[in-house]
């Protein structure tokens, strides 16, 4: 059994609901422990992460969040320095699985964040579950 944080930018409260259901739901069919943090917004999950990661504490990290397209160039910035940032800390070996949506319109951010549609915060908790699984391999 390892243990996961879960962090969530809790920008959309009832988005981000469905989203940890569906990552709660998976880590703990699959027998793991979690903890949840939150965070101001999707720019700040990469550096929680970061800081947890420096504390040993957790084995894996489910990134939690959603953006959506707004009338300004933020969009861009806030969902790519966001995927930037997680992949920085997964090429250094982190297992993290990244379920931060990033949409047009909010009915495409329901049916990803629906657990009974998309379900992306079960894929994203299952992607650190298959990462730290990779990870226990090549440690031996």
């Amino acid at each position: 059994m390892a243990k996961f944080l879960i962090v969530e930018a809790r920008f959309y409260e009832h988005l981000n609901d469905m989203l940890l259901d569906g990552a709660r739901g998976a880590l703990e069919a699959a027998g793991h422990e979690h903890e949840t943090l939150t965070v101001p917004g999707a720019l700040e999950i990469p550096g929680a992460i970061s800081l947890a990661i420096d504390s040993g504490e957790y084995d894996g990290y489910v990134a939690i969040g959603v953006v959506i397209r707004g009338e300004t160039y933020h969009f861009e910035i806030v969902a790519g320095e966001s995927a930037r940032g997680i992949m920085a800390l997964t090429m250094d070996g982190a297992a993290i699985g990244n379920g931060i949506i990033t949409t047009e319109d909010e009915e495409q951010a329901l049916a990803r964040a629906d657990k009974t549609r998309k379900n992306k915060g079960g894929e994203a908790a299952a992607a650190a579950i298959a990462m730290y699984d990779l990870g226990q391999k090549f440690a031996g």
